[in-house]
This record gives structure tokens, sequence and C-alpha cells, in this order.
């Protein structure tokens, strides 16, 4: 079964939404949604206290291309660091430290969503 990019993308829109409700839910203030520049994309950009934290979401329907923590890739993980870098930098934000996170979201066919919060990729 082909997936189109429409399915792509809304697939990846809903699992955004479910790791914006759950962040927040556990205390983190979202400060930007999907900010871009020539280098890349932030999913979404959160404080945690005085920690700013950029969440990267991996959204899957089924785990048989992989899991979401497989895309995870060392290259990855830097181009997510320089960003957070360059969007703090943007912004003149004053932290105490910067933290990469990863959301999986997992979703099923009936029922809720699996999430998968891992703190400090980075």
């Amino acid at each position: 079964m082909t997936t189109t990019a429409a399915a792509r993308t809304a697939l990846g829109r809903y699992g955004e939404e479910i790791a914006a409700r759950h962040l927040t839910g556990r205390g983190m203030v979202i400060l930007d949604r999907n900010w871009r520049c020539d280098e890349g994309e932030l999913d979404l950009v959160l404080r945690d206290g005085d920690t700013l934290v950029v969440c990267e979401v991996k959204t899957r329907s089924s785990p048989v291309g992989g899991t979401p923590h497989e895309a995870i890739s060392p290259a990855k993980l830097d181009r997510l660091r320089r960003l957070a870098e360059r969007w703090r930098a943007e912004r003149g934000l004053g932290v105490a430290g910067v933290r990469v996170d990863l959301v999986a979201v997992l979703r099923l066919v009936k029922g809720p969503a699996l999430v998968d919060h891992v703190k400090g990729l980075v």
C-alpha cells in the first residue's frame, strides 16, 4: 500500500498535536511550532523550567518500517542541536540549558495513540 504525501502530512500533524498535548500536560510551555530556516525545521520548541527543549516528533501508524526511535540518526541530532542554537540566538533567549527530546507517537487503529517521550537525546 502506497502512502500519499497528503496522508503522511496528516499523520505528522496528528502526531505533533498529540505530542504538544502530552508535553503541555506535563508542564512544558510551547514557544514555537514548525519553525523553519534554510537548515531545516524544528517540530516543537518548548520551555521546561529554565531549559529550552527542542522536540522532534516522529509518528508512525505501524512499526513495520521501523520505530520512530530508529529515525533519529547522529546526523539528525547534530542538525537539531544547531537549529536549537540558531532558534535561541534569533530570539535572544537566555536559558540555563538546551535539551533535545523525542516524542514517538504510534497511531493505533483503535484506541488512543501510544506516546513515548524520551528526554535528553543530547
